[in-house]
């Protein structure tokens, strides 16, 4: 991959900026819209068209507009591993995307603030490698927090709340599986380029689950599009949508940094839920707000405690921490 411009103009990149926050809160809010408010209950369907327009979109970006150069695979044994990653990564999707059903988008954000968490217990269970106690003790604030919003939700749904943590502890394992099967120089692949790879074979593992546990869905949406043909452009909007997450993902870390994704992205979740409960007008509470933002504080402060590893030799890191900066932030 050609190395960015070492310097960018303040409008291009405020543009980027603004285009990974609009795409970001655009696709969980219009999820939310379709699968709650809509009345579009097919969560599984709604993911398939997303990695399908991601493989369209991906195809495009990296075949015809050559964005990035394409990274053939080189063995049958890293086809495998990206397909184990892309099995995981429709389980986390397919959970999140159900989540919203049941539980606001405030809710579902507090409970994937807690990703650091479930990371550092995957990192510790399949390394055996342990990380700073500081870090450790900056994961206590990230579950309390979560443990007093949800002991405070008005709108609290124990399924909802279930597949949402199961949901954030599969991106978390797919985070580490990553650093661990892709980590050798010969198999190391950019975001853009996996994400070509394992979009369509998050189709493939989709359409069999779509049609087993959603045989339904598309004279659903024939039915729905002839009451109303507005559904047409949204799935194809929102689709749309969960590629530009991930495009703006990459060029945020290519032309800024990976601490700025990262930064964002911490700021991102309190956005989105203010702007969720300004659309969605979801009950809230003054000790579940709290709880919130006692959780992104454990955030940030996880950040700091990483950062401070930062002189320690790579070689010595825990896989999830030496690969950090190569992980994938999916919507």
């Amino acid at each position: 991959m050609q190395d960015p411009p070492k310097r960018t103009s303040g409008l291009f990149t405020l543009a980027i900026v603004a285009a990974w926050y609009i795409s970001n809160i655009g696709v969980l809010l219009l999820n939310k819209f379709l699968l709650s408010n809509y009345g579009f209950k097919y969560p599984i369907f709604l993911t398939m068209c997303h990695m399908t327009a991601c493989s369209l979109f991906s195809y495009i970006a990296i075949v015809w507009m050559k964005v990035v150069p394409l990274q053939p695979l080189k063995s049958t044994s890293q086809l495998l591993k990206i397909f184990a990653l892309s099995a995981v990564f429709c389980f986390s999707v397919v959970g999140g995307n159900t989540s919203l059903r049941f539980i606001p988008v405030s809710f579902n954000q507090a409970i994937g603030a807690t990703t650091p968490f479930f990371t550092a217990v995957f990192a510790y269970l399949m390394t055996l490698k342990r990380e700073a106690w500081l870090t450790y003790a900056a994961l206590v604030p990230v579950v309390l927090g979560v443990v007093i919003a949800s002991g405070s939700e008005p709108s609290f749904h124990l399924f909802g709340f279930i597949i949402c943590v199961s949901a954030t502890a599969a991106r978390a394992l797919k985070s580490v599986l990553q650093g661990l099967l892709l980590q050798s120089d010969g198999q190391k692949l950019n975001s853009m380029n996996l994400l070509f790879y394992m979009a369509p074979m998050a189709v493939l593992l989709l359409v069999p689950a779509t049609l087993i546990v959603e045989p339904t869905v598309l004279a659903v949406a024939a039915r729905k599009a002839g009451e109303d043909w507005g559904i047409v452009p949204l799935l194809l909007v929102n689709s749309s949508t969960a590629y530009f997450v991930n495009l703006t993902n990459f060029l945020v870390t290519r032309y800024t940094s990976a601490l700025t994704l990262q930064v964002l992205g911490n700021a991102k979740g309190a956005v989105a839920v203010v702007i969720s409960i300004m659309i969605f007008r979801n009950p809230v509470t003054l000790l579940g707000m709290i709880g919130y933002g006692i959780t992104v504080a454990g955030v940030v402060l996880y950040s700091e405690a990483k950062k401070r590893t930062s002189s320690i030799k790579p070689d010595r890191l825990p896989v999830a921490l030496s690969t950090r900066r190569k992980l994938i932030h999916y919507y």
